[in-house]
């Protein structure tokens, strides 16, 4: 069982995946790559606990999730997830859902914008993983699948039916839901899964490169955007014109809102410190 963390992230050392904090960006790599990177009941835990971390460390501005071996999650891992549920009873089972339920809650939570670097396979849990990050990048060969029906289940899992719908439609939401079908990289880009696709071989740079570039914006301004485009989903035109007044008010007491104004003068681009 994963305790809460303390202290910098960049000191906690990751048993159950692999965390790199290099500056401003996080990297968080599921790495099993034998098994295509399944998740267990401890990394589903730990990486929720990573996340709820970050929103008390402000050393760490945007994080990367991405998956070892060209892959990047295969789901639930069937041994050791799948099989032990099976002996489990209604509580033990609405346990186990309401712990990878909060592994998204964690994400949405986080102050800082997610990258998601998607290679290869992403089924099930890995496919919620990418959904539920705020940005994707993709490959050609990107298998991303709910197949959730596949086994049985519903495809209400972990967010999807409130998410996905939001990002692609309902139409097209209904239709992976409801096949449990793989939705190609290209087929992904077109419908507005992925935000961009790049090479295998560079797709990790290319999302070290996107996470730097944000990290270098004002990281006040950044988690207060997250907020509103989660919060919003909830209010009419008229209550979040309101609300963002409200944040905008609160991002223009921000010392980087003075140094944006200082640098334009000074005819500079604007270095933020996220104060």
């Amino acid at each position: 069982m994963i305790t809460a963390i303390t202290g910098p992230l960049a000191e906690y050392q990751a048993r159950h995946l692999k965390l790199d904090v290099a500056g401003p960006v996080a990297t968080l790599t599921l790495n099993r790559p034998e098994r295509k990177n399944p998740l267990t009941f401890d990394s589903y835990a730990e990486m929720a606990a990573i996340l709820r971390a970050a929103t008390h460390d402000d050393a760490v501005k945007v994080f990367v999730v991405t998956g070892a071996g060209g892959n990047f999650c295969s789901g639930g891992d069937v041994h050791e997830i799948i099989g032990p549920l099976l002996e489990r009873d209604t509580k033990g089972l609405m346990q186990f859902t309401a712990m990878t339920g909060e592994l998204v809650k964690a994400m949405r939570a986080c102050p800082q914008p997610i990258i998601a670097a998607v290679d290869g396979v992403a089924a099930g849990a890995g496919a919620i993983i990418a959904m539920a990050s705020d940005i994707r990048l993709g490959t050609a060969r990107t298998k991303v699948a709910f197949l959730f029906n596949r086994v049985g289940l519903a495809g209400c899992d972990m967010g999807a039916c409130a998410i996905l719908p939001r990002i692609i439609g309902q139409g097209r939401a209904s239709e992976l839901l409801y096949l449990g079908r793989s939705l190609g990289g290209e087929e992904g880009l077109s419908w507005g899964f992925f935000n961009r696709l790049h090479d295998p071989d560079t797709l990790q740079a290319e999302a070290a490169k996107l996470a730097a570039e944000i990290a270098a914006g004002p990281t006040f301004g950044h988690a207060m955007t997250k907020r509103m485009l989660q919060m919003e989903w909830a209010m009419s035109v008229e209550q979040a014109i309101e609300a963002e007044a409200v944040a905008q008010a609160l991002c223009m007491t921000t010392q980087d809102f003075r140094r944006a104004y200082d640098a334009f003068v000074a005819k500079q681009r604007p270095v933020f410190r996220g104060d």
